[in-house]
């Protein structure tokens, strides 16, 4: 993890709940929950409110199929922590082999939003709302130097799939598991930055070339990108400019899927 207080600055809720869980499953707490439970009021609650109703809630696409989304969205954008973590679940939740023609053309919707023939429009806006989760998650993950630790793998990804992607609200507060909720929580809200630095994140013209190649090709930010940003950011800062910048480029491309579509 390249932000200190990612691993070391959560509130004491989340502290224990991590010690408890460490305790219990003999596994270091993983580097998606540590990102999400921090301030989750900036981001993480609302955020997770929508990963367990796209990831778990009522849906045309089986738990299976939609791992399988995760999984080549995460193929897509070039992270490999997160193929990994989802190749895993792909069989703990159910391997949809050989796939539905549905999928593959909501899969090949997804990639180069070419208008999928014969999939029903609910079906489609599922599988939108479970791209933009990754999309998300697959540059915060690369940003940030997400690592899988040993354990980590088994136990996160069978405690993700058993609680279908939930975590308890003492550590979340309440959330509103919609995307304007979302919108305005990361970009609009009061933080530590100014909204307008986190719009202009979110339309990748922030920090230099920053922003823009979160948003294009996060897995080419190193250690040293992050090094020299602390040169001159607080690590706050660059948590919600990079937070920005991936929510902006999911929500782009999701409201773009949604106007092929037509609404």
């Amino acid at each position: 993890m390249r932000l200190t207080v990612l691993d070391r600055g959560h509130r004491l809720p989340a502290r224990m709940f991590f010690g408890f869980t460490e305790l219990v499953s003999r596994v270091p707490m993983s580097d998606v929950p540590k990102t999400l439970l921090y301030r989750p009021d900036f981001f993480g609650a609302v955020f997770l409110d929508l990963t367990a109703k796209a990831m778990r809630g009522p849906s045309f696409w089986t738990a299976g199929e939609r791992e399988y989304t995760a999984l080549r969205t995460s193929e897509q954008l070039r992270c490999p922590y997160c193929a990994v973590t989802h190749t895993e679940l792909v069989q703990i939740a159910g391997d949809p082999s050989p796939l539905r023609q549905e999928l593959l053309a909501v899969l090949a919707f997804l990639e180069d939003l070419t208008p999928p023939e014969g999939v029903p429009h609910n079906a489609v806006v599922d599988a939108l709302n479970v791209s933009l989760i990754f999309q998300v998650v697959n540059r915060l993950a690369n940003a940030f130097g997400f690592e899988l630790l040993p354990g980590q793998l088994e136990s996160g990804t069978r405690s993700l799939h058993r609680f279908g992607y939930r975590f308890p609200r003492f550590l979340t507060g309440p959330g509103s598991g919609s995307l304007a909720s979302l919108r305005h929580a990361v970009l609009e809200a009061p933080a530590h930055t100014p909204a307008e630095l986190r719009q202009a994140a979110a339309a990748g013209d922030a920090w230099g070339s920053y922003a823009a190649t979160v948003r294009t090709s996060s897995y080419r930010i190193t250690d040293e990108d992050i090094a020299r940003l602390k040169q001159n950011h607080t690590e706050d800062e660059i948590f919600e400019v990079t937070v920005a910048a991936a929510v902006g480029a999911a929500l782009d491309h999701h409201e773009t899927g949604l106007k092929i579509l037509g609404g």
